[in-house]
């Protein structure tokens, strides 16, 4: 029986999603691409989750697309492209901006290298923890392509469209404390997968229904005009107020209390 690409573990809320091919790197074939939207559907229908946690096998996060398992594969490179007429992302778009259109935070948790495909799959995250010795590469110019998994949608909100054309022109690699400068980690830290678990474990002590609000509401700021904004911030907060998540988060900071969060609301 052939080794599942992608392991998935809730507990108490939080789902840690660990990318599982550590002898390849965790580099992406045709089947890691499925693995990963499979499970990514099995968190959009879980109604408890709280935070995902994601990081990778053995010595990297994801050393991009496996090209060599690809290139035997034509016919499955061109499947991962194919988008429905009624649908915004093809299969490959889906594997990184999925995690950023899930309603809860997610943490990427990055080591070794996290080059081309695997980018953009962390860039979907809402936070990227690295190790001070990663290594990140937009690295679709060396194969002569161009970026292609939602990267220029993730990007533009964390960085100049100079700075992000120079580093997909280039393909250079970067150390994580100049992708920290650049905006495209988070946290530079010795162990970060400890520190997501404890960021994690703070963030389900808040509202779900806060959390998703913030994440929806901040997502949306940095491509809308000022006007759309402060339209959608009042509309987000009458979804929220009044919510039994938001008495139980005012209840519990008042008086200290520890009243358990409800499930989140579907939708807001």
């Amino acid at each position: 029986m052939e080794k599942p690409r992608v392991k998935c573990e809730i507990r108490d809320g939080i789902a840690e999603v660990m990318l599982a091919r550590g002898d390849k790197l965790n580099a992406l074939d045709r089947a890691m691409f499925s693995a990963i939207d499979g499970v990514l559907e099995q968190l959009r229908q879980h109604k408890g989750l709280r935070a995902v946690i994601l990081h990778g096998e053995g010595r990297a996060f994801c050393a991009g697309l496996d090209v060599k398992s690809m290139l035997k594969q034509p016919v499955a490179a061109l499947e991962i492209l194919k988008r429905e007429a009624d649908e915004a992302t093809n299969l490959a778009q889906r594997v990184a901006y999925g995690w950023h259109q899930l309603p809860v935070p997610v943490i990427a948790v990055t080591q070794g290298v996290c080059f081309g495909g695997g980018l953009q799959i962390a860039l979907g995250a809402d936070f990227r923890f690295s190790t001070p010795d990663c290594r990140f590469s937009v690295m679709e110019i060396k194969w002569g392509i161009i970026p292609d998994m939602s990267g220029s949608v993730t990007m533009r909100n964390l960085m100049g469209v100079d700075t992000a054309m120079e580093l997909a022109m280039s393909g250079r690699e970067l150390p994580a404390p100049e992708a920290k400068s650049l905006g495209l980690v988070s946290r530079v830290c010795d162990d970060p997968l400890a520190e997501a678990r404890e960021f994690a474990k703070t963030l389900i002590t808040k509202s779900p229904d806060a959390l998703a609000g913030i994440k929806q509401l901040y997502n949306q700021a940095w491509a809308r005009s000022d006007e759309a904004m402060l339209k959608e911030e009042t509309r987000l907060q009458k979804q929220i107020l009044g919510r039994p998540n938001q008495w139980r988060a005012t209840l519990n900071s008042l008086f200290r209390w520890r009243l358990p969060f409800g499930p989140r609301r579907n939708a807001l």
